[in-house]
């Protein structure tokens, strides 16, 4: 940790894991006045994770600990933002630290940083809980909470709720689908890290160049999107079929309806390196590739926890930093999201 902070027996630490997310599928519309632009993803939580340990004692002021040097300290790391939102909100008083024991890149298209600004939120009002007064005002209402998490950022949101969810908006608005099957992955992290409002500039760029309408794409988007959960089943995801056919469904279905990451269009030529990695994992056996948000990420979907596992290993002999895991269901989110003690 970049920082010590004294304890005292007065004091009341909640720890929470920080999950990461994908996108199956992103699609960029116009930019809109308020400098963003209209989206249409699938965020789909996995196993990865950051801890965030949250103390509340007495006195005043909040402090920010990471391992990572690149995660800022101060008023700008989303994490302090939103438990100064909380704070506010539960007229709470008190002296509030922040850990964040970093494990997923920075700027990685994880949504890192916004899972941890959630998981601070969550965190936050477990140790309020424990230490405030009966009668004081504890919990913050459902509502409350995509409120602040939408004011904070665009990807925040979508932590509320875990597993699969349709994203809208710039983002932060969302909708919880009936969960996928839970899928083995590979995800790569490369050393570089993508600039997302640079991403966006690029965009952009691009589109002006190539006069798209951007309503017409997301007309088409929401057509490919659509043929692709109902060619899974959607609404009734076939609770009798097998887990592999059923992932092996999805699979097929993502490559045949085309869903892709429109952010691959301009990083790719940016950074030629990430595309070597798509191809990298489809050549290990990656039923379907993709960038994750604007990158520098990359994650592979595998029929099996074994193919996955051997598929790491041989990006790994690469010189590549592979792990495999699994996407996560909305209730193993919420299940494994507390750390025991």
């Amino acid at each position: 940790m970049r920082s010590v902070s004294s304890r005292s027996s007065q004091t009341t630490t909640v720890a929470v894991r920080s999950f990461a997310k994908v996108n199956l599928g992103l699609y960029i519309g116009a930019a809109r006045a308020d400098g963003y632009h209209d989206l249409r993803t699938i965020y789909q939580t996995i196993a990865l994770h950051d801890v965030i340990r949250v103390t509340v004692g007495r006195g005043r002021g909040l402090e920010i600990l990471c391992n990572d040097p690149r995660v800022p300290l101060d008023s700008s790391n989303t994490c302090y933002r939103i438990a100064t939102r909380v704070l506010e909100e539960l007229g709470a008083k008190v002296k509030v630290t922040i850990e964040i024991e970093k494990r997923l890149p920075v700027q990685g298209g994880l949504g890192a940083a916004s899972s941890n600004a959630v998981a601070t939120m969550i965190a936050l009002e477990l140790a309020l809980g424990k230490t405030r007064k009966p009668r004081s005002k504890q919990k913050l209402s459902a509502t409350a909470r995509l409120r602040i998490a939408a004011e904070v950022g665009s990807d925040l949101p979508l932590f509320l709720i875990g597993g699969t969810i349709l994203g809208v908006g710039r983002g932060e608005e969302v909708y919880p689908l009936p969960d996928l099957p839970a899928m083995a992955m590979v995800v790569v992290t490369p050393e570089v890290g993508v600039s997302t409002p640079q991403a966006f500039a690029d965009w952009d760029a691009q589109a002006q160049l190539t006069r798209s309408r951007a309503s017409d794409r997301l007309f088409e988007v929401g057509c490919a999107l659509s043929a692709w959960l109902s060619d899974f089943g959607y609404p009734n995801t076939g609770a009798s079929a097998k887990g592999g056919s059923r992932t092996g469904n999805l699979l097929s279905g993502l490559v045949r309806t085309g869903i892709e990451n429109d952010f691959e269009r301009v990083v790719f030529p940016q950074y030629p390196e990430l595309r070597d990695i798509k191809g990298a994992l489809e050549r290990a056996g990656s039923s379907y590739a993709s960038l994750s948000g604007s990158g520098s990420t990359l994650y592979g979907l595998f029929r099996s926890p074994a193919d996955a596992a051997k598929a790491a290993s041989r990006l790994r002999k690469q010189g590549l930093k592979a792990v495999a895991t699994s996407t996560l269901t909305r209730q193993q989110y919420w299940k494994r999201s507390r750390v025991s003690r």
